[in-house]
């Protein structure tokens, strides 16, 4: 799995012409689901993303978690995350996972930061041409890949 992650002030998500997931402050998780990608990695993200230390405490240091300041996730598939461009202009996304096991993983990956974490999730909808809006605080943004975690 490969994420984007972005501290935000607020983030939102709308699909024809409708907003279908909103945060104030929190993560904005832009989320790419790869072919070999399994519930370890689900886990393993999760663990990571509630812990990440990168809100401000009282001296504006980024030693708080998303749970210490109760904020909220919003979590929206992305396939292009997967994208080769090694060969020519135009991207190739074999590399990511087929759209059933991605959205079986999508699912599950959201079900379970939301029993993990207790905070909010909200999510974009899987498949669907979406218009994204985030404000980026910081600007804080990190890429984690789950085959490299050492």
């Amino acid at each position: 799995m490969r994420a984007v992650i972005q501290r935000v002030k607020n983030s939102s998500v709308i699909v024809e012409g409708k907003t279908v997931g909103e945060i104030g402050i929190g993560l904005n998780v832009l989320l790419g689901i790869g072919p070999t990608d399994d519930t370890n990695d689900i886990d393993w993200l999760i663990n990571k993303l509630c812990n990440l230390r990168i809100f401000s405490d009282n001296e504006g240091l980024m030693n708080k978690s998303i749970a210490e300041i109760q904020g909220s996730f919003l979590v929206i598939s992305q396939f292009t995350l997967h994208a080769s461009y090694k060969k020519g202009n135009r991207p190739s996304f074999i590399k990511a996972a087929g759209p059933d096991k991605a959205k079986e993983l999508f699912n599950t990956f959201c079900s379970k930061l939301s029993a993990h974490s207790s905070l909010v999730v909200e999510t974009g909808v899987f498949s669907a041409d979406m218009k994204v809006t985030i404000e980026n605080d910081g600007p804080v943004t990190i890429i984690i890949d789950t085959k490299n975690k050492e």
